[in-house]
């Protein structure tokens, strides 16, 4: 059998699809007589773009298009065209859609008419291999460019067989794909590691795949969807991927100039977190939760086998959480494994400096730690088990140890009132130093989350998010089953407080690169330089237990503990004179406050800066 694996735009250009790697060895595993070819379709987009709009539409545009718009829906908009035979279909919609959010659309607009003419390449390029089965991987937006060659594929070849799966196709999403696409004739919902080669099989026997768990398929006409399993994909089951037909159509592909390739590898699936605590506005882990993960020497040999086979040193962890176990078994095997890799990884946010600086060392440069707020009561809204004092200490230890951050700070969540945010939005400004998150968001409602599970936790009214409004043209009740966003009526705060919030962070974008805020000994003295983004520039000097306590107060303390452990080493104050000196430092803006709690600021080293979008 023919097996033809396909990735659509807007996969990452710089990634490989770890989806593609794992089925092409899954499937070489179980069926070895069969051929497996992989169809990269985002980077055959971007040359498409990059040849046929003259050099107008470069690789950066599809980034902005493909993630950075991927809330209002550009990315599938400008392939539903080709999807519904109508190159003006949605424009309108989109129009009045982007007017009043103020959503930039001009690239889309340019790049629509390119994706029924590369529609049809893909298809024709595709069939050329003779292939039995098409399988597509979908993923945010990935879906309306994969409907639209499947479409076309059947079109001309009615007996070829198409499936898709994908996070796109879990649960009641898989099943109204499924059932609104006909050319669509097989659908995996859930893990493949399993059903896709089962499948497989039912088509070589040519039998029903009735026994394929989760499984849709054509009945006649009737779309059956077969019972998911409970039953998760163990590590030991999960292969290392194959990248080697990404690696060719890479080095052919002259968008290869225009990108920073990475390696893409998987630890671990599901959260440990979100089984004892789901955060009540995830769902980013679909109906796989369990969390399973390989053992640390086995994702250290893989790393060490695709760094050598594809000479990259830049790998991406797709884990949605580390293994706290790495810690111990795989993060010292990297540190002393002689690369020196770059890795990107997901953590949690109270991770403590000692794992931080492990990190570091192990060749760590980039994390993200769900920080979300700096709030503690807006942190309990949200179950994520850690405090806004915390989330700051984690914040300056990243800058310690030259860990590049990345994260949100979400607003809007049920039960939050605006004196949860004031103290915080007051206290900005000091933090202009520490990285800053990438803007001030309103939550969204995302399936799978305990928001959208249960609406008493806040969001009873909910309907499909507008944005797909332009890109499908179904009915409502089937949008209800087919998307991951919804829309519900605002929640939290509003008004000037969220002014004040988007404001406060804008500048702190702004501040950020000419900031510093450093600690120095000098013999008996701890110096801190205050060179921050909108304060007089100055030199604290501190001696005695003010220098202990300001060290101190890195770990975070109240002033009660703070004085307890002052005095067990020996100095000797008494508590209005501390309290007085806490309240003194934390008016000049070295301390952070949540609720009784101060931690220090100031951090130890200055880490290279380069302005945003450089590089």
């Amino acid at each position: 059998m023919r097996v033809h694996l396909v990735t659509m735009p807007w996969h990452p250009l710089d990634l490989p699809s770890l989806q593609l790697g794992l089925l092409n060895r899954i499937v070489r595993q179980a069926r070895p007589g069969d051929e497996v070819t992989e169809f990269h379709g985002s980077l055959r987009w971007a040359e498409f773009l990059l040849e046929h709009s003259g050099g107008r539409l470069r690789p950066g545009d599809c980034v902005a298009v493909g993630s950075d718009a991927i809330f209002h829906g550009l990315g599938d908009w400008v392939f539903s065209g080709a999807l519904y035979d109508d190159p003006g279909w949605g424009t309108a919609r989109l129009r009045e859609y982007a007017a009043d959010r103020g959503v930039l659309i001009d690239t889309a607009l340019e790049m629509r008419p390119y994706a029924a003419p590369f529609v049809d390449a893909c298809a024709t390029e595709i069939l050329a291999a003779g292939p039995d089965v098409v399988g597509f991987t979908t993923t945010f937006m990935q879906n309306v460019p994969s409907l639209a060659l499947a479409r076309e594929l059947k079109r001309r070849r009615p007996e070829l067989v198409t499936v898709f799966g994908g996070s796109n196709c879990d649960g009641p999403m898989g099943h109204a794909l499924h059932r609104t696409h006909p050319f669509v004739d097989h659908v995996v919902r859930g893990e493949a590691e399993y059903a896709f080669p089962a499948l497989l099989r039912h088509l070589d026997a040519g039998t029903a795949p009735v026994d394929v768990p989760g499984l849709c398929w054509w009945d006649g006409t009737v779309s059956r969807a077969n019972t998911e399993t409970r039953r998760t994909v163990a590590p030991a089951d999960i292969p290392s991927p194959d990248y080697d037909q990404w690696q060719a159509a890479l080095d052919a592909s002259p968008v290869q100039e225009y990108i920073h390739p990475k390696l893409v590898v998987e630890g671990a699936r599901g959260c440990w977190w979100g089984e004892k605590h789901h955060c009540t506005f995830c769902g980013l882990n679909g109906s796989a939760m369990a969390f399973r993960a390989k053992p640390g020497e086995r994702l250290w040999t893989e790393i060490d086998r695709l760094v050598r086979r594809h000479r990259l040193l830049d790998v991406v962890t797709v884990d949605n959480i580390i293994d706290m176990a790495y810690f111990r078994d795989f993060l010292p095997r990297v540190a002393a494994g002689g690369w020196d890799l770059r890795l990107h990884y997901e953590v949690k946010s109270n991770l403590t400096p000692a794992q931080l600086r492990l990190l570091g060392e192990s060749g760590t440069v980039h994390i993200q730690p769900g920080i979300e707020s700096l709030g503690s009561r807006v942190l309990d809204l949200m179950a994520k088990g850690v405090t806004g004092a915390r989330n700051v200490r984690t914040l300056r230890e990243c800058e310690n140890h030259a860990l590049t951050c990345s994260w949100n700070l979400l607003y809007g969540f049920p039960g939050e009132r605006a004196d949860d945010y004031t103290p915080v939005i007051d206290q900005l400004p000091a933090l202009v130093h520490l990285q800053p998150p990438s803007g001030a968001h309103r939550i969204q409602l995302e399936r799978f989350s305990p928001h959208f599970s249960d609406p008493a936790l806040g969001f009873g009214k909910r309907r499909p998010a507008a944005m797909y409004q332009h890109v499908y043209d179904l009915p409502e009740d089937e949008l209800a089953d087919l998307v991951y966003l919804f829309d519900t009526e605002p929640a939290g705060i509003g008004g000037p407080v969220e002014r004040r919030l988007q404001e406060a962070v804008a500048a702190w974008r702004a501040g950020h690169a000419h900031s510093r805020l450093l600690f120095e000994e000098d013999g008996a003295r701890l110096l801190v330089h205050d060179r921050r983004h909108g304060r007089p520039h100055a030199t604290h000097r501190f001696t005695g237990w003010r220098a202990a306590a300001l060290r101190r107060l890195e770990d975070g303390r109240t002033v009660a503990a703070l004085h307890r452990l002052l005095t067990a080493d020996g100095h000797g104050m008494p508590v209005a004179a501390l309290e007085a000196w806490v309240h003194e430092a934390f008016g000049l803006g070295l301390l952070f406050r949540d609720g009784a709690t101060f931690v220090s600021l100031p951090t130890w080293g200055e880490p290279v800066r380069l302005p945003e979008g450089a590089g």
